[in-house]
């Protein structure tokens, strides 16, 4: 038989729908005059992980939100299952078999988790099935291991729980194919990350496919079988893990060359700045949130604290601004004493803070950008005369420009709320306001959470200039990869105690591990 032309493209049509559940072809999705998505392609095979990585604002979640149904496209064509499709709505995508783990969960805390997983069907009338999906919600969380109680008030479960249980709510759809995960990681530690990873590996051996959206390499290199990279709104690479290196993905991200090695150790340590002498602190209940014998950040240096979240770095970084105060023990800056200081006195005394919640601590989303980058010194010269009665708008825009240039703050303009930049851009505005304050010591808490690679490299050049330049820095990081990077010194925080020291360049990862989980650590001069 002679195979023609069109004979030929049918068959490559067959090959491709039989091994693709999903491809998305040259799909463009505008707002206004701004291209969310240029003409952008996307191959999901039957049965693999699939990672879908970018930069913040490169695309991912809008073309992800056009899968789900939440958007429309303005172009191009997805075909999934072998037919070509078009969702007016989400549940059109979750009645074919698409289910979306958002990274901002859709529970309501009030309720249990057999209630939130009911919301989330499809209505069957005045009849309510509780008992069918609590056992449904069972089954599924033996199936896959997910440790999940029906009952529980979604409130009072922890975040790696509650993740699950978004998990779950899309498991419940019967034809649950394709599963797709927004930054799954980013509100995760590094426990409960390695805990879901684990969930998806079942999850994949039971035949479902997913699709991994994340701009972590390290954690896409461990879990998926191949990687579509999107810049600017266009897809730029597809590859195979085995093909590829993390050096080439974050070139793929960024375009241009990204090297993460540990950082330059410091050259010129001074004497300590911040002192911690038998420290203790009780929460508001009488529990123990900290007990530091003895602990010292230097000029000219920077210290990592590791350790899984919640255990007493919250509370340090608070104690650290005077935010709160220790029942016993001293607080020193510079040699001098402040306990009972207010946060204003620990400000004037040279303390500056990148908090852990950027949102909820170090930002004001509806003010401008110029407003948020001068709320630590409104009250000074030259950003207004008399006290702070009288505010010189002219000189904080043209010191809000000069900040936008030195710290590559990518924005439309000064004027702009600081809300609606990427979490990378919001990160420098923070980061620019704290180091201009003529501060000597940085506590930066998660410095890069929930910033992708690009802007993750220049936060740790800015840190490492603060640092050669004279000042202390104290890193708290949930992100070992981050804290052994950037730290001249190193130890790992558990249940308010320092276990013990490692050397950042090169460490003891079983140690550090039995630190993490309470184990007694190495003593500082024990590390050679």
């Amino acid at each position: 038989m002679e195979l023609t032309t069109a004979t030929i493209l049918e068959r490559e049509r067959d090959l491709m729908e039989e091994q693709y559940l999903l491809y998305m072809q040259d799909i463009t999705k505008k707002f206004g005059a701004f291209t969310a998505n240029d003409r952008v392609s996307l191959r999901i095979k039957r049965g693999e992980i699939h990672a879908l990585m970018g930069e913040n604002g490169a695309g991912k979640s809008t073309l992800m939100n056009i899968l789900s149904g939440l958007y429309q496209k303005d172009g191009g064509k997805i075909v999934f299952d072998g037919k070509e499709v078009s969702f007016k709505g989400p549940q059109e995508a979750k009645a074919l078999g698409i289910g979306m783990v958002y990274q901002h969960f859709m529970l309501i805390e009030a309720m249990t988790v057999v209630e939130n997983v009911m919301l989330s069907l499809k209505s069957q009338g005045f009849q309510l099935p509780l008992a069918k999906t609590r056992a449904k919600i069972k089954d599924l969380s033996e199936k896959y291991q997910l440790d999940v109680d029906p009952d529980a008030l979604v409130g009072d479960l922890s975040v790696g729980a509650q993740q699950r249980v978004e998990i779950i709510k899309v498991l419940c759809v019967d034809n649950a194919k394709l599963i797709v995960l927004d930054e799954p990681t980013a509100v995760l530690t590094p426990a409960e990350a390695q805990g879901l990873f684990a969930i998806l590996r079942r999850l994949n051996e039971q035949g479902h496919t997913i699709i991994f959206i994340s701009h972590k390499l390290k954690e896409v290199m461990e879990i998926c079988d191949r990687i579509t990279v999107l810049r600017l709104g266009k897809s730029v690479a597809e590859v195979n893990k085995a093909d590829t290196t993390m050096d080439e993905l974050g070139s793929f991200m960024v375009g241009r060359s990204v090297v993460m090695d540990h950082i330059p150790m410091a050259e010129n340590i001074g004497n300590a700045f911040l002192s911690l002498e038998d420290v203790g602190y009780k929460s508001a209940d009488g529990v123990e949130r900290l007990s530091i014998p003895e602990f010292q950040v230097k000029k000219g240096e920077i210290v990592g604290i590791a350790g899984v979240d919640g255990n007493g770095q919250s509370e340090l970084a608070q104690l650290l601004m005077g935010v709160v105060h220790p029942q016993m023990g001293q607080v020193k800056l510079d040699g001098v004493d402040m306990s009972g200081k207010s946060v204003k006195d620990f400000i004037q005394a040279g303390m500056a803070l990148i908090p852990e919640d950027r949102n909820a601590m170090g930002l004001v989303g509806a003010m401008s950008i110029y407003e948020n980058l001068a709320l630590k010194n409104m009250e000074q010269a030259p950003n207004s005369k008399s006290g702070g009665w009288f505010i010189q708008y002219k000189e904080l825009k043209e010191y809000a420009k000069k900040m936008v240039e030195r710290y590559d703050i990518r924005t439309s303009g000064i004027d702009q709320s600081v809300g609606s930049l990427s979490g990378g851009n919001q990160q420098k505005v923070i980061l620019a306001r704290e180091i201009e304050s003529n501060c000597k010591i940085l506590v930066a808490v998660h410095p890069t959470r929930g910033v992708d690679i690009g802007a993750s490299e220049y936060i740790h050049s800015k840190i490492q200039e603060f640092r050669d330049a004279g000042g202390a820095v104290l890193v708290i990081s949930a992100d070992l990869d981050e804290v052994l990077r950037l730290s001249d010194r190193c130890c790992v925080m558990y249940e308010g105690k320092i276990m013990g020291f490692v050397d950042p360049q090169n460490p003891d990862m079983q140690k550090l591990s039995l630190m993490m989980a309470g184990k007694e650590g190495t003593n500082e001069s024990e590390i050679a």
